[in-house]
């Protein structure tokens, strides 16, 4: 990230500006990935923790790393698809790459507090 104290004024406007439209991105980003949900669980993908990371570059191309709550789930091959199409469409967002990985292994811990809630894992 570029320290904006070391730009006169008028960068300083046009650094916050990208950052702002780079956080904004980001959000809609995750809210985009809130719709997914895993077909067995009344809870999305992002509130159960299978995602590990979310990378965007300075080209707006997204790199995200997921898992699933089993190896084993059912929609396995289908999931990283739902994913990469529901923020395909968020507007700016370049080509979107969807890992799925497994290490480390998902475990309940992972989830927020309002998926826990939801599954009245309290």
């Amino acid at each position: 990230m570029t320290d904006v104290t070391d730009n006169s004024p008028a960068e300083n406007t046009e650094t916050l500006d990208q950052e702002s439209k780079f956080d904004a991105m980001a959000d809609e980003i995750i809210d985009a990935i809130k719709t997914v949900y895993d077909p067995e669980i009344p809870v999305n993908i992002f509130d159960l923790g299978l995602i590990y990371r979310v990378d965007v570059s300075d080209d707006n191309d997204v790199t995200i790393d997921m898992t699933l709550t089993a190896p084993g789930c059912p929609v396995a091959g289908e999931m990283p698809g739902w994913v990469q199409a529901a923020v395909a469409d968020v507007e700016g967002v370049g080509d979107v790459r969807v890992n799925m990985v497994f290490d480390p292994p998902w475990d309940p811990s992972r989830m927020s507090e309002e998926a826990k809630l939801e599954l009245n894992m309290f």
